[in-house]
């Protein structure tokens, strides 16, 4: 089953649960879904809905931060809440191990020995990757290991 259609029977199931946080949340996802679906013109594939639900989690992060300088710990709960909710529907993440050994490949595969080729090695990696680790994660080890 792909992630949209789980989405969407999870939003059924939190319904006949008269669970609103859970339900909420997913709608706001799948609204997010179809708005990128309507712009595009094209629905989308398993892995740019889980893109777009990584962009909400994002989001949600970025909120319980200003909440925190706010002090606003009913805002902060809230998020905490949604971004569980969502992470249920996000691949297993991949260990920093199997993640430091495909960006070593990329590197030797790309011949890049210096920050500056940081962009080749994304190309390579992302893919690979496709919604296991965070773009800031993955950056993060190309960076560290060019570094060296």
């Amino acid at each position: 089953m792909d992630t949209k259609t789980q989405l969407n029977e999870s939003v059924k199931e939190a319904m006949k649960s008269g669970d609103e946080v859970r339900k909420r949340t997913l709608r706001m996802v799948l609204a997010a879904v179809k708005q990128v679906e309507v712009d595009k013109q094209a629905p989308l594939d398993d892995l740019a809905v889980v893109a777009l639900i990584q962009k909400e989690i994002k989001n949600r992060r970025e909120a319980i931060e200003e909440a925190k300088k706010a002090d606003r710990p009913d805002l902060i709960a809230e998020n905490e809440v949604e971004i569980k909710v969502l992470e249920v529907f996000l691949p297993k993440a991949m260990p920093a191990e199997e993640l430091r050994a495909l960006v070593q490949a990329a590197i030797a595969e790309t011949g890049a020995s210096a920050p500056s080729d940081m962009g080749k090695v994304m190309k390579i990696v992302m893919p690979q990757v496709a919604g296991r680790a965070s773009n800031d994660m993955i950056s993060s080890a190309v960076k560290e290991l060019l570094s060296k």
